[in-house]
């Protein structure tokens, strides 16, 4: 039998693979619509074990571990089936229509951040943030209603996800109505009349340091943390000291500093994305991506089987972050966005299979960006 036949004979089999697994899906159809009336739950762990159990026994010895990949693939299908034929037109949350207008809006730092270069991009440019200290504080703000926005920082396209705001997202309860990019230029200023030699301290957010690693080791600076490049600006333009500030331009002539040098990122264009949350559900009109928080069982195969989920569903995923969930344990919480809209079926099936399902879920937020 040549290459030819060969295929020949595998299309066909396709076929009658094809046609046993619709009948299957269908089967499948008729059993969520059981499972409604009768008041039973989709997931049954149980039946799905026995499954595998049969199959396994069933296939042969040096195909048993594909036989059981390839039917738990089968059944996650099936499942996510089910969901989206009980829940086509179940909306799985209450929310409001965004308007971002007459807003109140924290941010963290102080006047020249770029937290506020992304609340004005957000809310226009006669927007006033009120400024707090840290991310926690901006945090709790918006859940205690003492502001309507916050705006944080989560990621960079140089230095990576701000860890400290990606490990208080469990802690508060909020929700994402937006995000917003805005391009860091990041410079180095000091106060007038300092000379590069005489600088030995340096002081920025820890991002900021990150996104000019290159640039501080080829002064041999050291490098201080500092809460924000605005505080941190500010603090440089107090002293009586010959430190340097890592800061935007504007920042910089905000705080009446000298720019020695600018454009010190290690990449450039350099952008950080932000996100503006609220404590109630806002959703835009243009919401296109979702944000959840989720922690996985401790057993094998259970990321590749959530990732299949994506693919069933035809939805992109856009950010996978863990974080140590900070118990000893190893274990991680797990940060994903994914491309959708909560009006779609197929994002209603899938937030419900995982609401349902997991030990821990959070849904973050259906927003868009600006």
């Amino acid at each position: 039998m040549n290459l030819d036949e060969l295929r020949q004979n595998i299309n066909a089999l396709d076929a009658e693979i094809l046609k046993s697994f619709e009948q299957r899906m269908e089967l499948c159809r008729q059993v969520a619509l059981y499972k409604q009336e009768n008041g039973l739950p989709i997931f049954q762990t149980d039946r799905e074990k026995d499954v595998i159990h049969r199959i396994r026994k069933q296939a042969p010895e040096n195909l048993k571990g594909y036989a059981s990949v390839l039917f738990q693939n089968i059944m996650d299908i099936s499942k996510y089936l089910q969901y989206r034929e009980l829940h086509k037109n179940v909306q799985p949350y209450e929310f409001k229509t965004l308007k971002l207008s007459s807003a109140s809006v924290a941010c963290q730092g102080t006047a020249g951040a770029n937290a506020e270069t992304a609340a004005k991009q957000i809310f226009g440019q006669d927007c006033k943030p009120q400024f707090f200290a840290g991310f926690a504080d901006v945090f709790s703000a918006v859940q205690n209603g003492d502001v309507q926005f916050g705006v944080i920082p989560v990621e960079n396209s140089t230095a990576g996800s701000v860890v400290q705001a990606y490990d208080l997202m469990d802690k508060y309860n909020f929700y994402i109505n937006k995000t917003t990019v805005v391009e860091i230029t990041n410079c180095l200023a000091v106060k007038s009349g300092t000379k590069l030699e005489q600088i030995k301290e340096i002081f920025s957010h820890p991002q900021a340091l990150s996104q000019c690693s290159q640039f501080i080791a080829n002064h041999q600076f050291h490098a201080n943390e500092y809460s924000n490049t605005a505080t941190a600006a500010k603090m440089v333009a107090e002293t009586d000291q010959p430190f340097g500030a890592i800061c935007s331009e504007n920042c910089a002539e905000l705080h009446g500093l000298e720019i020695l040098q600018k454009s010190i990122s290690d990449c450039v264009p350099n952008n950080t994305r932000f996100i503006c949350i609220s404590k109630e559900l806002l959703l835009p009109e243009d919401a296109n991506r979702i944000s959840v928080i989720l922690k996985l069982p401790h057993e094998e195969g259970s990321l590749y089987r959530l990732l299949s989920k994506f693919l069933i569903g035809d939805m992109n995923l856009l950010k996978l972050e863990s974080r140590p969930i900070k118990n000893g344990s190893f274990e991680v919480m797990f940060y994903l966005d994914f491309s959708g809209n909560i009006h779609e079926s197929t994002v209603c099936a899938l937030l419900s299979e995982l609401s349902e399902n997991l030990e821990y879920f959070k849904f973050l937020g259906n927003y868009s960006e600006i």
